[in-house]
């Protein structure tokens, strides 16, 4: 009997540390390449708009890949779909390293094709099998993709300034997916094809009509349009107020470090809450004070990075918990995630080519970061909404919430 307890522990620690380490590629492939973009627009050429859409790309994947993520897993299993991610998001690392314009984008698109796989898939992975600890698990690998995140996009610039150029800083990247890959090689004996919803159909179709449903999409994929502006603009933003790229660089880690920080704790303040109506509009407000301190006051730039970090990281720990909080079941989380993860992406992929055209438009930053002001406002609002203790498809609570 302990030797199968034992057994048992051992598998769920592996479990957890597969996830965890899926986790690290989940944002570091995509936004370890910001800090390289000023070098990469000259070595090709490329217009800001152009440039924006390195960005902009992943976040197209993100919303077209996501709502068949869950289909995918039930013909293949979740395990094999995540190793497969992993896989993917390699291949595309090494095309866009080659130094070719195409493959630059083409590796970029396959890249958010395998994040996109993770995004979706690791929410209903922990409410499959960790029913009861959804806020702190998803604060647990929130956490460690901030951290992994952080740490990309301080060690790409040195990368590149000692030698390997900006085709060898990307490339560097790939030992994350490659770590996670070998990892999760234990996990593909659990291949069984994934039962998320025993009727795909009228869960999208309860989902999709869903008030609440729309709610939390909006709240995450507004937290989204933010964050991608600001984490793919931030070196440019701060080189045009005369940062080095090197401090440019730093600073973006910072931003990506602030991002973990909650992960810390927010999931465990979470799980003890009535309802999170107060702290997702106290995140959305900490978004507005940091672009309005990074249009206003840049020398501060440190100290807005960090408020600005803090509050995505946070809201976006919110917005994956909301959709194991207002969900009933593993399939229902699934489609809800499916749901919002390509409404809100779809959304914030319009995000950075846009702010980039604004800023070619008006050869400033200041109208950008007033914008992503305003959006933080209108966050807030799907905040409250979002927040409330209720289920979807489920009558509200007698309180009136």
């Amino acid at each position: 009997m302990t030797t199968s307890s034992s057994a048992g522990m051992k598998k769920h620690g592996l479990l957890l540390l597969g996830i965890l380490m899926i986790a690290t590629t989940l944002r570091v492939t995509f936004t370890g390449a910001a800090p390289l973009l000023d070098m990469v627009r000259d070595s090709f050429g490329l217009t800001t708009a152009q440039t924006g859409i390195l960005t902009t790309l992943p976040l197209l994947a993100f919303a077209i890949v996501s709502p068949l993520a869950a289909g995918i897993a039930r013909r293949i299993g979740t395990e094999r779909s995540l190793f497969a991610a992993m896989l993917f998001i390699c291949a595309g690392i090494a095309a866009r390293s080659v130094g070719s314009a195409t493959l630059l984008y083409v590796g970029t698109a396959m890249i958010g094709c395998g994040i996109a796989m993770g995004n979706v898939l690791l929410p209903s992975l922990i409410k499959r099998d960790f029913p009861g600890q959804v806020a702190r698990l998803t604060g647990a690998y929130s956490l460690t993709m901030g951290v992994a995140a952080a740490l990309g996009s301080v060690m790409v610039v040195p990368v590149a300034l000692h030698g390997y150029g900006w085709q060898g800083a990307m490339l560097s990247l790939m030992i994350f997916p490659i770590i996670a890959a070998l990892l999760w090689l234990s996990q593909l004996k659990n291949h069984a094809p994934a039962n998320l919803s025993a009727n795909a159909a009228l869960h999208n179709r309860g989902i999709w009509s869903s008030p609440l449903a729309w709610q939390v999409t909006m709240y995450l994929g507004i937290n989204s349009f933010i964050y991608y502006v600001i984490i793919g603009w931030l070196p440019s933003i701060l080189i045009s107020h005369g940062y080095s790229e090197a401090q440019a660089g730093s600073l973006h880690g910072l931003l990506q470090l602030a991002t973990a920080i909650p992960g810390l704790f927010v999931g465990m303040i979470l799980s003890r809450l009535k309802d999170q109506r107060g702290i997702a509009v106290l995140m959305a407000a900490l978004w507005c004070l940091s672009a309005l301190g990074l249009w206003l006051l840049p020398d501060y730039a440190s100290l807005w990075v960090c408020v600005g970090g803090f509050g995505s990281g946070a809201a976006m720990i919110l917005g994956l918990s909301f959709i194991g909080l207002r969900t009933g079941s593993a399939h229902q989380a699934a489609a809800l995630s499916g749901m919002a993860q390509c409404v809100g992406y779809l959304l914030a992929a319009f995000g950075p080519p846009l702010m980039g055209k604004i800023h070619d438009i008006s050869d400033s930053w200041s109208l950008p970061l007033m914008g992503c002001a305003l959006l933080s406002v209108v966050m807030g609002i799907f905040g409250a909404w979002a927040g409330r203790n209720v289920e979807i498809n489920a009558a509200p609570a007698r309180s009136g919430q």
